[in-house]
């Protein structure tokens, strides 16, 4: 992949184009303010250090002055009020990820906050202590992963949305293009909108953008994986699950699988989401926290909202709910210490929404138990599922498109895949779906014959399942802070030894970032998503009862790996005398009431947001 030095340069007269925003900007860093002129011979504005207000500059005003700091940077991202001022989000470094049709698109590889802040000394002491919480927020936004931008182009719309609208609309600015759902910095866009800064205006999408390309019949066919991640519902593995009573779901991913060969183009979308119920699934230091459905009155019309924004944004949906059944409802045959972990609380909530489901007759839900089915690595088995859904995907089709633009075939539909997380499970399906598209889609185009599919070429099918690997992994960091499980079964079709190995590891990196460190995450999405709006009056962050707690738990763990290494050495020591066994018992006791009292209160001492919880 090329990085800036590889890029050519801009000239600085160079135009931009109609609906474009500026590639490259001089940031000119004064005592009293910030100075942001774009290089592609565009306009200027100015960000007061002491309070953020903002002015647009003439190129004479933006070129006065000399006593200042310059530097390049990439775009801008958007900015925030706190209590004593801005903050200015800019891309400090970018990294060329592919095309997207004709355009080029670039992954935001650094990010940072620039500080508008001086009246940050006539603050309380209280206010001082809740800026700097907010200020670590804000570091933490700047390390988002996964996030890709355009200069030309409105990446939120998958091909055959785009294709549909009217040609004119590619000369509005890039932010009035886009669709407000995968704009991850859409709230933070606010102010520069409102000063009709458009030049300037960066929308990112965060999700996954992969691209590889081979040679069929010795033609070229580039394929790209591109998803979008949906910001109603913005949050962390543990604290968004489920629906919001507007129909949102966590985790919620428009996934466009793109195929281009001999001027056509090709588009399948499938998207995925967590079950669309009011649930929560609260962290304790458990492994796998119990989920509990929330009880109310509205859960139908939630489900309801859900399907009928799907069906109006991407017509026939069909639900593949890869959920667990409960254990009482069939035998243990494959991994049966898995299935005990579980107590069923997956499959209740499976249960509650397959009974949901029957209020709505006209979208089809089926369920795939996919450890069950596919227990023991076998990935083939997903061959069960397609067999029984392959005429309703065939169905829907995909859409597809000639070189003049003209639509040959739409999409009438889109499958929803879930599991619990929207991750592990969901990759595999998903995957083992675009790959049964792909087939058809390159035959339709004339790259394969009835009778050949990708799989019959080692280096494509490898290059394909790198694809989705990769795709998975990316989506799993951010959500779960950690890489994708299962990769082994996209990529050999398998679950290998080292495979097993790296599962454990992120399965670990997942319980420790989901008990210790989502819950502050969690607070950095609320606020830069507009969930949580800072003001003089609002409350402070840390007038949650119980949350000072969390300092407990390193001293906790402390005696309780203390206790478990001294009662193992009185046990060793037992046989000796009477007193070494009454030393045993006092130790095994203290260890076991302490352990006890860490999980009664596993809740509290596990990191948890302070500024909006659960919503």
């Amino acid at each position: 992949m090329a990085t800036d030095a590889d890029e050519a340069p801009l000239l600085a007269d160079e135009p931009l184009r109609p609906g474009s925003c500026s590639r490259e900007l001089e940031l000119r860093e004064f005592r009293d303010r910030y100075v942001f002129r774009s290089l592609d011979g565009g306009g200027a504005f100015a960000v007061a250090r002491a309070d953020g207000s903002l002015h647009p500059l003439s190129p004479e005003e933006a070129a006065a002055g000399s006593d200042c700091k310059v530097s390049k940077i990439y775009g801008v991202a958007g900015m925030i009020r706190l209590l004593a001022g801005s903050y200015v989000l800019v891309i400090t470094s970018r990294k060329d990820a592919g095309s997207y049709g004709a355009s080029t698109v670039y992954h935001a590889n650094s990010m940072k906050f620039l500080c508008c802040n001086e009246a940050i000394k006539h603050l309380t002491s209280e206010e001082k202590r809740d800026e700097a919480y907010f200020m670590s927020l804000l570091r933490i936004a700047e390390t988002t992963c996964g996030l890709y931008y355009s200069y030309d182009r409105d990446l939120t719309l998958n091909l055959q949305r785009a294709s549909k609208l009217a040609a004119g609309r590619v000369h509005k600015p890039l932010w009035k293009q886009a669709d407000p759902r995968f704009v991850w910095n859409r709230n933070l866009l606010e102010e520069l909108i409102e000063t009709k800064l458009d030049e300037f205006i960066t929308p990112l999408v965060q999700g996954s953008f992969q691209t590889e390309q081979f040679t069929l019949k010795d033609r070229l066919v580039r394929i790209t994986l591109f998803s979008r991640r949906c910001n109603r519902r913005l949050g962390t593995r543990m604290w968004r699950r489920g629906a919001n009573l507007e129909g949102a779901t966590a985790n919620f991913v428009e996934t466009e699988q793109l195929v281009e060969y001999e001027g056509l183009t090709s588009s399948f979308i499938q998207v995925r989401g967590s079950i669309p119920l009011l649930w929560e699934q609260i962290v304790d230091l458990s492994y796998k926290p119990r989920p509990s459905i929330i009880e109310h009155e509205e859960m139908t019309k939630v489900v309801e909202r859900h399907f009928h924004d799907l069906s109006q944004r991407y017509g026939d949906t069909m639900v593949i709910d890869l959920t667990d059944k409960a254990v009482q409802q069939r035998q243990m045959t494959v991994c049966p210490t898995f299935f005990l972990l579980q107590q069923g609380d997956e499959g209740n909530l499976s249960n509650a929404f397959a009974a949901e489901m029957q209020n709505f007759p006209d979208i089809r839900y089926v369920h795939f138990d996919f450890h069950h089915i596919c227990g023991g690595g076998n990935f083939d088995n997903l061959q069960v599922l397609y067999d029984e859904i392959e005429e309703a995907i065939q169905k829907q089709g995909y859409f597809l498109m000639n070189s003049k633009g003209e639509i040959l075939l739409d999409q009438s539909g889109v499958v929803r895949s879930n599991c619990i997380d929207c991750l592990d499970r969901t990759n595999v399906t998903q995957s083992f779906l675009a790959r049964k598209s792909l087939d058809s889609q390159l035959q339709r185009m004339g790259a394969l014959s009835s009778a050949e599919s990708i799989s019959q070429s080692d280096i494509i099918n490898d290059k394909f399942k790198k694809l989705w690997v990769e795709h998975g992994d990316e989506l799993s960091l951010e959500y779960a802070g950690s890489y994708a499980l299962k990769g082994d079964l996209v990529r050999y079709g398998r679950q290998t030894l080292p495979g097993l190995i790296k599962d454990g590891m992120s399965a670990l990196s997942r319980y420790y970032l989901n008990n210790f460190h989502d819950g502050v995450r969690q607070d950095a999405l609320d606020l830069i998503s507009g969930y949580y709006t800072v003001s003089k009056s609002s409350s402070s962050p840390f007038q949650i009862i119980g949350f000072e707690s969390a300092p407990y738990l390193p001293v906790a763990s402390a005696i309780i790996v203390g206790g478990i290494t001294v009662t193992t050495f009185t046990f060793s020591q037992v046989g000796r005398s009477a007193q070494h066994l009454i030393s045993f018992i006092i130790f095994a006791g203290l260890t076991a009431g302490v352990v006890a009292l860490v999980k009664a209160n596993g809740k509290q001492l596990c990191s948890r947001p302070r500024l909006c919880g659960l919503i």
